[in-house]
């Protein structure tokens, strides 16, 4: 196969291998067609108030101050006098857009939107506020369109404040909630000289929604232990009240009005969230006023945990939920129907209400979640042919019709216990059945991928020993032969299609589904290949064949290990470290593999720190700029006074900015650090220094001298200066001591080549990228070729996740962005935390380009070898990919596999 068509199906085949997942395991599962269901009694309430207070953990909300006062004195005085508590369970990830979602649609969100962030609506889907008759929305421009956007008709109304407003570095962010408090009363207040809007806020199935953001705003810029964050609840519980009394006033103390008090979304103690925590995993839920049960007096009740002794809660009831099941609640207390795609299960506790209304209400809940069943198991029999269908056998036709028929009669019979009871067991059968239905297809698929997977590694590898290395000798294959095959594979795809086609497939089945006949077809060309092979294999060692076999497999699995367990990381570095002894390289080398070993041993501690973001240390950011700005010192004084020929006065003004780009870079960390810390938020010449410091970091080194080390030296200090920006701790120091060793490493591989006799020692200091490189003298490969390609593979985990950057990025810590924004913008935010993560990939990469380069080998064939390894590396990952938990998990098994 020639070089252009074979790189052009390597990236179709990888393109398809990736595109996959999101048919396989980020489908929506989401349905549409099903039948709007309301319980048929009189709802308890004509409104409904729901305050969701941004990021506010549940201890924060319920603990005692040290003084015995609670942290929330109105929300205390309501959970322990008028309404029912407990803890809403929140399912990661644990970001505000899936948490709203449930919130307010009551289903989890769907996982295909985990590459879509904040985007608007990546799915159509039905809520409360969708099915309420008006509802009025005050808060962040960032939750509330979605709602309104995916709204049928005119009435869902939102106000927003600027997104400019939400500024991490701002004096107090508890501004955005008293936004919202003083817009609500103002809207009250004009409705009474507005006709219109007065008899509409007068309406049954009014929903008012207020979106708080400020305690959510001050937990990631001061942490939730702070006293920002906490003074910030103190002032939402004073709105809260002020806001419920100008409710209870303008409807003149109706009691037909129901108030939710819950959060999206807690925090960790380091100020983020997105994983699943039990400080980000558990909110607070208070729920009062029309409908809603009185406080329950218990004298023991248990929990796994020991919040109740901590809060002084243990003598009142508490009713803990997931957070999906609020919407069905906030539903049944308005009398709208259930949003067509909640699966929440209506928590009965908490209403006030008679036996007969809440077994009703429960059999609408069944009702509806069965309809989904129904929707999604009739979509799945019509793209199957019907003897190859196989049902939810305990959901059969028969089964959903005795569920329904029974419960009825239960209600009937007026035995409301047995009818809640058994409409919880449909319940469940049908979200079961709704699992099933929409992972259906997913072992097929997935075993026609995993063919292609292996089908391409397997190609990849003939290439190799039938190119790069004098293991086979080329035998031409017979056109009769080749004919045959050909036409055998094409019998093949046909039988394929046509499967495909008379179950009306989706368009992707037959990419997935016919993939696996090419590629083997291109395997099977190879046939003579694979002989001569095979016989030079018979005739090497036993023992050692084994043995070279278990070390690939072992190094193989130690990476995919390592994804899981940074740790894993610090073992293969120190394995690293003995490699010079092991090949005997520190007799001819000793000073290179001491600092190779002492390199290794120093990187090895990273991946035992915590993930980063969790604690700031601006002092060691600070530390590691001078550190940079030294060694670039030592650096600057050995090139004026080498008498090198190549130096020119251009050469050292590029390095004189660079290192003066240092400088800039590590003053603009200490001064945005203080400017934050004394709360005068972001200076703008630090953000506009920042910023050009990221435009001139990709230009400066395309303006050094063109040799190995000064052109290496040089990208090492651009992407310093930007690194130290986006630093907030330990990991400063990482990309200094990663290329360190990666200088070293380009070294001993110099020793390795003149160790195994492959070629005499060249000139490293004076390798110059300008030339060009005469192809004649690329050698064949060796089998220390393989340990290279695997040294930069696990060079490239380690630059990944050796400081947890990934988790960072997930957890989505806007604190190391702060010196070139404060301002949530989350696109922006998230492309800037991508690149710190990019930045060590790039150091790793630069330092393979010069290995290839200066041990005479073409970059395709240690690049194949690598392909291999990274192919053998993705199929583990194809199977461990997550459509469930948190971002971190999620999006990080995305990445592993991609």
């Amino acid at each position: 196969m020639a070089i252009p068509v074979f790189i052009l199906a390597g990236l179709l085949v990888h393109c398809v291998f990736l595109v996959s997942i999101f048919d396989i395991y980020f489908s929506s599962p989401l349905v549409h067609g099903m039948t709007p269901q309301r319980t048929p009694l009189p709802p308890p309430a004509k409104r409904l108030v729901l305050f969701v207070a941004d990021g506010l953990r549940a201890d924060s909300l319920y603990e005692l101050n040290s003084n015995g006062t609670p942290q929330a004195p109105y929300l205390r005085g309501i959970l322990e006098n008028n309404g029912s508590w407990g803890i809403s369970h929140t399912r990661v990830p644990t970001e505000s857009r899936p948490g709203h979602v449930a919130l307010i649609a009551g289903f989890y969100e769907d996982v295909s939107a985990v590459a879509k962030g904040w985007k608007e609506n990546p799915v159509e889907f039905d809520s409360v506020f969708n099915e309420s008759k008006y509802t009025w929305s005050w808060g962040s421009p960032d939750i509330l369109p979605m709602f309104a956007k995916g709204a049928t008709g005119d009435h869902v109304y939102t106000f927003c404040y600027a997104a400019e407003s939400e500024d991490f570095g701002a004096q107090d962010a508890a501004k955005l909630d008293m936004w919202v408090f003083d817009h609500v009363k103002s809207f009250f207040n004009s409705s009474r000289s507005n006709q219109t809007l007065f008899s509409a806020l007068n309406e049954e199935k009014v929903v008012l929604f207020l979106h708080l953001l400020g305690i959510d705003t001050n937990g990631h810029a001061h942490r939730p232990n702070s006293r920002e964050y906490k003074e910030n609840i103190k002032k939402v519980d004073e709105g809260i009240k002020e806001i419920a009394s100008v409710i209870d006033s303008f409807y003149g103390n109706d009691g037909k009005t129901a108030f939710i008090l819950t959060s999206d979304h807690g925090m960790t103690d380091w100020g983020s969230h997105g994983a699943g925590h039990p400080s980000e995993t558990l909110t607070p839920l208070i729920v009062w006023g029309a409908g809603v049960n009185y406080p329950q007096k218990v004298t023991s009740q248990f929990f796994e945990d020991n919040f109740l002794q901590e809060w002084k809660l243990e003598n009142l009831k508490r009713l803990d939920v997931n957070q999906a099941d609020i919407a069905p609640l906030m539903a049944s207390l308005i009398g709208v129907p259930f949003p067509l795609n909640s699966v929440g299960t209506l928590p009965l506790e908490y209403l006030n209400n008679s036996d007969h209304f809440k077994a009703e209400s429960m059999f609408t809940n069944a009702v509806q979640i069965l309809e989904q069943f129904k929707v999604k198991m009739s979509q799945k029999k019509e793209t199957t042919l019907s003897f190859l269908f196989t049902p939810f056998k305990a959901l059969s036709d028969s089964e959903q019709t005795n569920f329904l028929k029974k419960a009825r009669l239960y209600i009937q019979q007026q035995k409301y216990d047995q009818a809640v009871s058994l409409c919880k067991t449909l319940i469940n059968l049908s979200l079961e059945g709704l699992s099933y239905y929409h992972t259906y297809d997913r072992l097929f698929l997935g075993l026609s991928i995993a063919t292609s997977f292996v089908g391409w590694t397997t190609y990849v590898i003939l290439v190799i020993i039938k190119t790069h290395t004098n293991l086979t000798k080329t035998v031409q294959t017979h056109n009769k032969e080749s004919t045959v095959l050909f036409y055998g594979f094409a019998f093949v795809g046909m039988i394929i299609a046509f499967f495909l086609l008379i179950q009306t497939c989706p368009w992707t089945y037959y990419v997935y589904c016919l993939l696996p006949v090419p590629v083997w077809y291109a395997v099977v060309r190879e046939l003579p290949v694979i002989q001569g092979l095979a016989a030079n294999l018979l005739s090497l060692h036993v023992g050692r064949s084994i043995g070279f076999f278990l070390v690939c497999t072992l190094g193989i699995e130690i990476l995919v290990f390592s994804f899981f367990y940074r740790s894993t990381l610090t073992v293969g570095l120190l394995v690293f470290a003995g490699w010079p002894v092991v090949t005997q390289l520190w007799v001819q080398a000793k000073t290179r593999a001491l600092i190779w070993t002492l390199l290794c041993v120093f990187l090895a501690i990273f991946p035992l720190m915590p993930v980063v973001g969790r604690e700031p240390n601006i002092p060691l950011v600070i530390a590691t700029g001078l550190l940079t700005l030294l060694i670039s010192c030592f650096s600057l004084t050995s090139l004026c006074k080498s008498g090198n020929k190549y130096k020119n006065n251009e050469d050292l003004k590029v390095h004189f900015y660079q290192m003066l780009s240092i400088a800039l870079s590590t003053y603009v960390v200490s001064s945005t650090h203080d400017s934050l810390k004394s709360k005068q938020g972001l200076p703008v010449l630090n953000q506009i220094t920042s910023w050009m410091t990221l435009v001139s970091s990709s230009v400066l080194p395309l303006l050094s001298p063109t040799f190995l080390f000064q052109r290496l030296f040089s990208i090492v200090l651009s992407l310093m200066s930007t690194y130290l920006l986006l630093s907030t701790g330990y990991e400063a120091l990482f990309p200094l001591v990663l290329s360190s060793l990666m200088f070293v490493w380009i070294n001993m591989e110099q020793e390795a080549l003149q160790h195994y006799g492959l070629s005499g020692k060249s000139k490293l200091a004076v390798f110059n990228f300008a030339y060009a490189t005469d192809i004649t003298r690329f050698r064949q490969l060796h089998l220390d070729d393989v340990r290279r390609s695997y040294f930069f593979v696990f060079f490239i985990v380690t630059a990944f996740f050796g400081t947890g950057n990934i988790a960072s990025v997930n957890s989505f810590d806007p604190a190391s962005v702060y010196c070139f924004l404060t301002v949530f913008s989350p696109f922006v935010m998230g492309g800037l935390l991508v690149l710190k993560v990019v930045i060590p990939f790039v150091l790793v990469s630069c330092a393979f380009e010069a290995v290839q380069v200066t041990t005479q080998l073409s970059s395709k064939s240690l690049l194949l070898i690598v392909l291999v390894i990274s192919d053998i590396m993705a199929l583990h990952f194809f199977f461990l990919v997550k459509d469930h938990g948190s971002w971190l998990d999620i999006g990080t098994r995305k990445l592993h596999f991609s």
